[in-house]
């Protein structure tokens, strides 16, 4: 069992590419004993508004101690749910969290239309829960110095997983048993 606590429900935040067969926030849920999957948006997939609703959505249906688990556009979706919404929760994992202000890579959409969809201005004042964020040294949608900036504002334990890119299937990682460890960690506070 990944959590000690039988009570707690993890919630996993995708980011833009929703759920991904192999991804490791897939890998970790099907290991879980309580989770929730915020749901793909059918439509409206670029709308802040819509991602944080989502979340909300979410939030409702679960009773009891929530950690969330976010990865890349997901970790700002949590920013931002959390500067519009109070709500316990136990904590937060954050991973790769992606920069605003970078350039991405052609694949990606790119800052300026997440920036036209409401995604900007990024909420920097402390969350209001424990939080983990998880940085790359080598993650083409953050440097590692943008992340470290972001745990700063947000009062997160910043955590230098070294070089794995976006942690993600193209970066090499499916499973990613670490974040079990953050889980425990988050869930013994």
């Amino acid at each position: 069992m990944t959590l000690p606590s039988t009570q707690t429900t993890v919630l996993i935040i995708p980011g833009l590419r929703d759920h991904v067969a192999d991804h490791w926030q897939t890998h970790l849920a099907s290991r879980l004993p309580r989770v929730r999957s915020v749901a793909l948006l059918e439509t409206d997939k670029l709308s802040l508004d819509a991602r944080v609703e989502a979340i909300q959505r979410e939030l409702e249906q679960i009773e009891g101690p929530v950690i969330l688990v976010a990865h890349s556009a997901g970790v700002l979706m949590v920013a931002h749910w959390a500067a519009k919404y109070q709500r316990p929760i136990k904590g937060a994992l954050l991973a790769a969290a992606p920069d605003l202000e970078a350039s991405w890579p052609d694949s990606y959409p790119q800052p300026e239309t997440l920036r036209s969809h409401g995604w900007a201005p990024l909420p920097r004042q402390p969350l209001p829960f424990p939080s983990i964020l998880a940085a790359s040294t080598n993650d083409y949608l953050a440097g590692f110095e943008a992340a470290a900036t972001m745990a700063s504002d947000w009062n997160a334990q910043l955590v230098n997983l070294g070089e794995v890119g976006h942690l993600n299937p193209a970066s090499g990682y499916g499973d990613w048993p670490q974040a079990d460890e953050f889980i425990r960690q988050l869930d013994a506070q």
